[in-house]
């Protein structure tokens, strides 16, 4: 019993060594938006992939988040819910600049943290960090964003959420078994994202965060 003991705040420990670590390495949400705004204007993006195809990625969605930032307002029962969020929690998301979907819910989670003085957005680069986006996998891929909800205090995980919605998630599985190409998936999950207007996040994490932060 003693070596069962142990060995289980061994884990415990080295859990929160290994959070650690990324968590020092994260950076706010503005200090995120900078970067990119720093890097398209030297033609860049973040990763090592500076092609014209992931540098077109990148400005589109790098003006998603700017519209974003101006005009997403949260919906009045995610702010009901976040006003009952009595513990402290960190909001480690795994990101790249020419992300698409992370363009599109990002914003959101910002406008959480805004709205909620408990919670604290930290976002990291996966392409820098995979150690840590290789326990995160969707389906054995490295898709992003990918939210990872940790209590502030003891670091331990309390639920995950990416890449996306679950609608635009089934939308983007269909138009795999299609095998259609790369840009006409982009146009199908950004029409898709621009006609739900971000409720369907907003709702998904109201529900995450009711039942686990509340």
């Amino acid at each position: 019993m003693v070596i069962r003991t142990r060995n289980k705040k061994q884990k415990l420990s080295n859990r929160f060594i290994f959070m650690t670590n990324y968590i020092s390495k994260s950076i706010s949400y503005n200090d995120y938006v900078t970067l990119l705004d720093n890097l398209m204007a030297q033609g860049k993006t973040t990763g090592q992939n500076h092609s014209d195809d992931y540098i077109n990625y990148a400005k589109l969605n790098l003006a998603r988040m700017h519209r974003l930032n101006k005009t997403a307002k949260l919906t009045d029962d995610l702010k009901n819910t976040l006003q009952n969020v009595k513990s402290n929690f960190i909001f480690l998301v795994l990101t790249e600049g020419w992300c698409g979907d992370a363009a599109q819910n990002i914003p959101i989670l910002n406008l959480i943290e805004n709205e909620c003085k408990n919670i604290d957005l930290k976002l990291i680069l996966r392409d820098e960090n995979l150690e840590l986006m290789d326990n995160y996998l969707t389906d054995g891929g490295r898709s992003i964003p990918k939210l990872i909800c940790l209590n502030k205090t003891t670091l331990n995980e309390v639920f995950v959420w990416g890449p996306r919605p679950a609608a635009a998630q089934q939308i983007m599985l269909e138009l795999k078994e299609k095998n259609v190409t790369l840009a006409e998936k982009g146009e199908a999950i950004h029409k898709w994202y621009n006609e739900d207007k971000t409720l369907s996040v907003q709702e998904e994490l109201k529900n995450l965060i009711e039942k686990h932060l509340c």
